[in-house]
């Protein structure tokens, strides 16, 4: 029976009231307390009690229409009491008195007006949210040879959602992964994303080769776009130790390797998905230890009085010990102390550690022969 209790929705009006409309009612009584005070001082006849038209709207800033109601029913009974115990016509009390009872109905459908605006927003959220984390799956610890982490930081409080993408995955032709950057924000760039992202969980096993599976994304992000609409992308393979890096106008990623960091430009530059970029892939050994950091624009351009967030400079100390989990917390914790908690754009972050080759016959060359690289 507990179990049942507990899974029964809420119902509006039922249990305790919410922080905001106590602090309506509380704001609300206290004028309601400072009114009747003074007019009490004051003696007859009441001059004061206009003031408690304003006692309603101050509940309907934050509390519930119900609140306001029973706000307004407390004002309306304070006025009545004054009026009984004015002697000759207590013209002016009851002209407040009604007043106060305008004011509480205007102020009850007011409240009631927000309470749906504030509910729908909330279902948005919640919505938007699920629909970020249908797009970014959860990654790791390990996929194939490699211990992976991820990290979306959202440049507001208030919003989870972006464009923003990256997967990992364990492919026939090795441990496959992508990070991109949607041109734009929002539920628009979170549907491109969900389109990239589903044409790159279908193609990475389909497709021996690289370039192809950046030919097949290219086609997917040209069909949903305008013209001016693009995703920056990096698509990195690893097979039998031996890494396989193409670049679509993305931020090149960064290897650690023994106290170093080495940015791993492509050896040609290529431009965004939908502009038909021709990629040349870069070709890199790795040791067991090695880690590889895929990171969004947003890690660039995050900047503090124009100063700009030394990455490269403090990648080793923050990623290069610990786990790769506790690699990007430190770099999330160094970034908005360095910002002062005001990012201009979303950052994704992916870190992996190459811990050894598999215990098998996997062919130590990419998805293509390391010869042809250079072609």
């Amino acid at each position: 029976m507990l179990s049942d209790v507990r899974t029964q929705p809420f119902q509006p009006g039922r249990g305790p009231l919410s922080p905001g409309s106590r602090a309506g009612l509380g704001a609300a009584l206290a004028l309601l307390a400072i009114v009747v005070a003074v007019e009490l001082a004051d003696g007859r006849p009441a001059h004061y009690l206009a003031l408690m038209v304003v006692a309603p709207f101050l509940a309907a800033a934050l509390a519930s229409w119900r609140v306001v109601l029973a706000v307004g029913g407390l004002a309306t009974a304070i006025g009545i009491g004054f009026a009984v115990a004015e002697r000759g016509s207590p013209l002016v009390t009851v002209v407040n008195v009604t007043a106060v009872g305008a004011a509480t109905a205007i102020a009850a459908a007011t409240a009631a007006i927000r309470q749906r605006q504030a509910d729908r927003i909330t279902e948005l959220s919640r919505l938007a949210s699920v629909a970020q984390q249908a797009v970014l799956r959860p990654l790791g610890p390990q996929v194939g040879t490699l211990a992976v982490a991820a990290r979306y930081i959202s440049s507001t409080a208030t919003a989870e959602i972006g464009g923003d993408l990256y997967e990992v995955m364990d492919t026939p032709y090795g441990v496959r992964m992508i990070i991109g950057d949607v041109r734009g924000k929002g539920l628009d760039a979170v549907r491109l994303a969900s389109i990239v992202l589903g044409s790159y969980r279908h193609v990475a096993y389909e497709r021996a080769d690289l370039r192809a599976v950046v030919t097949d994304l290219d086609r997917a992000v040209a069909r949903n776009v305008g013209d001016e609409d693009f995703v920056t992308a990096a698509l990195v393979e690893e097979r039998g130790g031996t890494l396989t890096i193409v670049n679509c106008g993305h931020p090149p990623p960064l290897l650690l390797r023994r106290g170093a960091v080495i940015p791993l430009e492509p050896p040609a530059p290529a431009p965004p998905l939908g502009f038909m970029p021709v990629v040349r892939p870069r070709v890199e050994r790795l040791e067991p230890g090695d880690r590889l950091l895929l990171f969004t624009d947003g890690l660039g351009e995050a900047r503090r009085d124009g100063e700009f967030f030394p990455t490269a400079d403090r990648a080793w100390r923050l990623l290069g010990h610990g786990t790769v989990a506790d690699g990007l917390a430190s770099l999330e914790t160094a970034l908005v102390e360095w910002v002062h908690g005001r990012l201009d754009d979303d950052i994704a972050l992916v870190l992996m550690e190459y811990v050894g080759a598999r215990s098998t016959t996997a062919s130590p060359v990419p998805s293509w022969e390391v010869g042809a690289a250079d072609g």
